[in-house]
């Protein structure tokens, strides 16, 4: 057992070249499924039965000694890790039939992304616009870029300084899977930027030991996505913002804007790094319920 868990935790690492972070959530899953099994004394993966794993589902949403009940979307999550596992092991040829196949993962409710108005992103922008004091000017730009070009929080602290090509108004991320996009800048992400590497970064780099990350903390080094959440809750307080605001939430605004002022789908889709246009498309229901609220109050005969 244990050797087959290690096996597809480095085909995800290796091969399929996961994030880490996936990798890790992966991990934790499977360390669960596999002390499951273990305790219904199963001690491979051939005697693992379709009942075995089904029960797993029900430990996950019921929760037991150990472990309180997940959500539908955690559980999801764990019961895909596990139906990956068979479907590994039998294409191996560890085992002779896959019996995760017809256990579905519980579909999670829907959730609308959250995305706050232009007004909102605009006054949170301007309060991050304090002085001309390095950590200032580094918030501002950082703060510019995430609503700029709706990089992850992950994205945008990973950056290097050569990820910044400000001759084409551009910058190359790196995604999940360690794949890279290239995402154009708007001119006020532009302007921040600029002010914050001539006039800021250069201050703080001399604190540190000539790391190559674009956005710094106060010692030189990377400044950490906790650090990037620090930033955003204070500037938030500043402008008096009382929306429970996260760095995602300016990716969503970001998307939801676009949509908004009428770009393609799938524009936003590549803009954003999704693997697949239906991630991107829940930013549709978004819009669509704006378009509701606008119609309600507009036409004459929307309301009886």
């Amino acid at each position: 057992m244990t050797r087959a868990l290690r096996g597809y935790l480095d085909h995800l690492a290796i091969e399929r070249g996961l994030a880490s972070n996936t990798v890790s959530s992966y991990r934790r899953d499977l360390h669960r499924y596999g002390a499951h099994l273990t305790g219904r004394g199963r001690g491979s993966l051939a005697e693992v039965t379709e009942a075995d794993v089904a029960d797993f589902l029900a430990c996950l949403r019921l929760g037991d000694d150990l472990h309180p009940p997940l959500s539908a979307a955690s559980a999801a999550r764990g019961v895909v890790a596990v139906r990956g596992l068979h479907r590994f092991a039998v294409r191996e040829g560890w085992v002779l039939d896959d019996v995760a196949a017809r256990v579905r993962p519980p579909a999670p409710p829907r959730r609308l992304p959250k995305a706050i108005p232009v007004d909102s992103v605009e006054a949170l922008l301007e309060a991050a616009n304090l002085d001309d004091e390095p950590r200032s000017l580094r918030d501002r730009a950082l703060l510019e870029l995430l609503y700029g070009t709706g990089a992850r929080i992950s994205e945008a602290v990973g950056l290097a300084v050569d990820d910044v090509d400000r001759g084409s108004g551009t910058i190359r991320v790196t995604g999940k899977g360690s794949k890279q996009r290239v995402i154009p800048i708007g001119s006020y992400a532009l302007t921040a930027l600029d002010s914050y590497l001539i006039r800021g970064r250069p201050a703080l780099a001399a604190r540190g030991h000539g790391v190559s990350a674009l956005f710094l903390n106060a010692r030189g080094g990377r400044l950490s996505r906790q650090s990037a959440w620090t930033i955003l809750r204070a500037v938030a307080d500043r402008a008096g913002i009382t929306e429970d605001l996260s760095p995602h939430t300016l990716r969503h605004s970001f998307a939801t804007h676009l949509l908004d002022g009428g770009a393609d789908v799938r524009v936003v889709q590549e803009l954003l790094g999704h693997a697949s246009v239906t991630t991107t498309q829940i930013y549709t229901l978004v819009t669509v319920d704006r378009l509701r609220e606008v119609y309600a109050a507009s036409h004459p005969r929307a309301l009886a």
